[in-house]
């Protein structure tokens, strides 16, 4: 199976930097997407509700410190294979990132912020404050399967 670092170096080496914040979106909503059309995720990590949208804690890792990413080489500790992705994953890939690259990072997380599956998994805490509570697959796939 591909992993997010595959999703990530995929994203990164085709559309060129961009800020960390605005590759989770693409991923996340990438992953949504691969579940509702695909009937199957692209990588087994989950995203968490953070505080400015979802988050893949094991992407994060690999990036945390870093604002913009000038390219995929922060991946190469994680060994990430774009040849593991299939002619239908990076379709999913391309379709959702074609629809989204022209928006700016805060639009996307602004955009996250009123979807049922991150507010549900963020409960009653207020904006801003720390959440690590995942964001479960079934409801990514049931909300974006009549939202998007």
């Amino acid at each position: 199976m591909t992993t997010v670092f595959d999703v990530a170096k995929y994203i990164l080496d085709k559309y060129g930097e961009m800020s960390a914040m605005k590759l989770q979106k693409l991923i996340f909503y990438s992953q949504a997407m691969s579940l509702v059309w695909d009937d199957v995720p692209l990588f087994e990590d989950d995203f968490e509700a953070w505080a400015k949208g979802p988050v893949c804690r094991s992407l994060f890792n690999a990036h945390k410190g870093k604002f913009m990413l000038t390219d995929s080489k922060f991946l190469t500790p994680h060994n990430p294979d774009t040849s593991r992705l299939t002619a239908e994953q990076k379709e999913t890939i391309d379709t959702v990132v074609d629809s989204l690259i022209d928006y700016p990072p805060y639009v996307l997380s602004d955009m996250v912020h009123k979807e049922k599956p991150w507010l549900e998994a963020r409960g009653d805490l207020p904006p801003g404050a720390w959440c690590d509570n995942v964001i479960p697959k079934s409801a990514m796939l049931e909300y974006y399967m009549e939202n998007w």
